[in-house]
């Protein structure tokens, strides 16, 4: 829906497909797998407020008053007087778009800006997706232990995990690890190689601007009949 930092679009089609009616993201940050499978019921943990208020916004927006918001030349600012008029879920919204990939919005228009005609009309249809969504500001600790699909990507423990408002440090992994396990349904957990916090296997390589790494990930499902042994043969030829 937005760029965000640690966003999985580029390879969501790695990850396994929802087997279930329901997903839930108790780190929701730009939500990109269940963009991919947004017909499906979707909730929405994100503890920061910044970014749950955000999701609220483009549940609830029109079309009509995203393809209204601004386009920003370079060397303007959102801090100009002339965008004063913009609330602050509006700013927060194109300043991703302003600096793609960072975890934090931007005021200016960055060497990889994306917030341009094209992207803009592909949020105003994208907004209509996820009406039926719901978005809860909360810790994922409070979330109740449905039947669902949950699509666990949290701070990573290794580099790049500090960036976030609420990142890895002092996040505690061992009852994060103990969480999962307890889910119910199926449970897709996300990390790099360098995380030690479950039994978690190869994924994919990937090259980012400055360094390349290996995203990880674990795999369980409980209450589905699915032989999980099958399921890595067959996805990571394992």
């Amino acid at each position: 829906m937005f760029y965000y930092y640690g966003r999985k679009q580029k390879i969501f089609n790695r990850y396994p497909k929802p087997k279930l009616d329901l997903i839930i993201e108790p780190f929701a940050g730009s939500a990109a797998y269940s963009m991919n499978y947004h017909n499906r019921d979707v909730i929405l943990i994100e503890k920061d407020k910044r970014i749950a208020n955000l999701w609220n916004y483009l549940i609830n927006v029109e079309s009509d008053e995203i393809l209204s918001l601004p386009l920003l030349n370079n060397g303007q600012s959102l801090n100009d007087e002339e965008f004063s008029y913009l609330n602050e879920n509006q700013k927060v919204l194109i300043g991703f778009f302003l600096n793609p990939g960072s975890a934090q919005p931007k005021k200016s228009p960055g060497s990889f800006c994306g917030w341009n005609e094209k992207n803009r009309l592909k949020l105003s249809k994208d907004v209509k997706k996820v009406s039926h969504w719901t978005v809860i500001n909360d810790d994922y600790r409070n979330v109740d232990n449905h039947m669902a699909t949950w699509y666990i990507d949290p701070p990573y423990q290794g580099n790049g995990g500090q960036y976030y408002k609420h990142g890895n440090k002092d996040f505690d992994y061992e009852y994060l690890s103990e969480w999962v396990k307890e889910r119910n349904g199926q449970t897709i957990v996300c990390e790099n190689s360098e995380a030690t916090w479950m039994d978690f296997k190869p994924l994919v390589n990937i090259q980012g601007q400055k360094h390349k790494t290996t995203e990880v990930i674990y795999y369980q499902e409980k209450g589905i009949n699915e032989d999980i042994d099958d399921f890595f043969k067959k996805s990571f030829g394992q």
